[in-house]
């Protein structure tokens, strides 16, 4: 039975988790954390990591990115692996990131669902045949209005999956609105979409001469985040130091 703390407990994807967590026989949720406190929870909830005297096996982060500092930081002290799905980090946190790492097990993946994965490993296959014809890269995301960084995690991530693929020749553009000039061969166009309860939409669009080809991936639900989170607290458990991501737990 794997023990694990829910980071973030409070806000929708802790809910879901813990409603998962409940029919998977393999792991259990022995404390929560929340800045929100106690909720009517069948384990004790801390307001911080500081607080926490519950020990675990792995911690499921589904928090807020100011809090990424000191999730690594207890999660260094304590040697506990942690499957860390916020998303918008800085570039600072990201460092923070693989230092962690170093001591002890990560997994971070900026989509924790099954389809999602699937698509990136298209992806890297696809791309440099559409590529090598001509075709244009463009990346739509649309999320549900309460969503605070855009493009999204998963956007950027399909993107680094594309240009991996082309050897990183390819600019990420946001915004074209300053600029008028015919759209540049190598680039790659990433729209970000805010509005109503979207729970997560990616299309990814190669547009050729008189043809267009869209590989789109639709979350209908948060459950789907919510599996793969638990998926892989299931795997990190008991993992040495190192970075590791949903492909690990796919293979």
């Amino acid at each position: 039975m794997t023990k694990m703390i829910m980071h973030g407990c409070n806000g929708r994807m802790g809910h879901v988790i813990i409603d998962l967590v409940k029919e998977d026989k393999d792991i259990e949720v022995v404390a929560g954390v929340d800045a929100y406190g106690e909720s009517s929870y069948d384990f004790p909830v801390f307001k911080s990591l500081e607080e926490c005297n519950v020990a675990a096996d792995v911690i499921v982060d589904f928090s807020n990115a100011s809090a990424a500092e000191g999730l690594l930081a207890y999660c260094e002290k304590t040697s506990t692996p942690v499957v860390l799905c916020s998303t918008g980090l800085s570039e600072e946190q990201l460092l923070k990131v693989k230092e962690t790492s170093k001591k002890v097990a990560v997994l971070k993946s900026a989509n924790m669902s099954v389809g999602v994965n699937a698509l990136m490993k298209v992806l890297k296959e696809v791309s440099p045949l559409f590529a090598a014809a001509g075709f244009d890269i463009e990346i739509v995301e649309k999320h549900h209005n309460q969503k605070l960084d855009a493009p999204s995690g998963t956007a950027i991530a399909l993107a680094d999956s594309i240009n991996d693929s082309l050897g990183n020749e390819y600019e990420y553009v946001y915004d074209r609105s300053t600029r008028r000039e015919k759209r540049p061969e190598k680039e790659i166009g990433i729209s970000a979409v805010r509005g109503g309860t979207i729970v997560g939409d990616h299309d990814v669009i190669f547009a050729g001469h008189d043809e267009v080809v869209t590989l789109s991936h639709r979350a209908y639900s948060r459950a789907i985040f919510g599996k793969g989170a638990i998926e892989a607290a299931k795997y990190l458990a008991g993992k040495p130091a190192g970075m590791y991501d949903m492909s690990d737990v796919l293979a």
